[in-house]
């Protein structure tokens, strides 16, 4: 059975996982505030919902994990309002 969180009505199939990104740096550690042209996408995020993974696989990431993952991981969603990406559980390279 596939883990969601109630807000979200969406599924994923197999070793999918619905990630939401966290909010882009705002300042560096000097305090240097960065303009909007110049953030960088996060890659870090919480995990919305997870699929139940492949036949012989089960998905090792848990609803409500942090997940680090590649910059050009996944796919752009909207529901509900929400911008959120849909990945393989393959491309979430480490749970912090």
């Amino acid at each position: 059975m596939a883990k969601k969180v109630d807000a979200i009505n969406v599924t994923p199939l197999h070793d999918r996982v619905i990630v939401r990104p966290a909010k882009a740096e705002e300042k560096t550690a000097g305090g240097i505030i960065i303009p909007d042209t110049a953030k960088e996408k996060p890659q870090r995020g919480t995990v919305v919902a997870a699929g139940p993974g492949k036949k012989d696989e089960p998905v090792t990431v848990k609803v409500g994990d942090t997940v680090l993952y590649g910059k050009y991981a996944g796919t752009e969603i909207s529901i509900e309002g929400d911008d959120l990406l849909i990945m393989r559980e393959s491309d979430i390279l480490a749970i912090v």
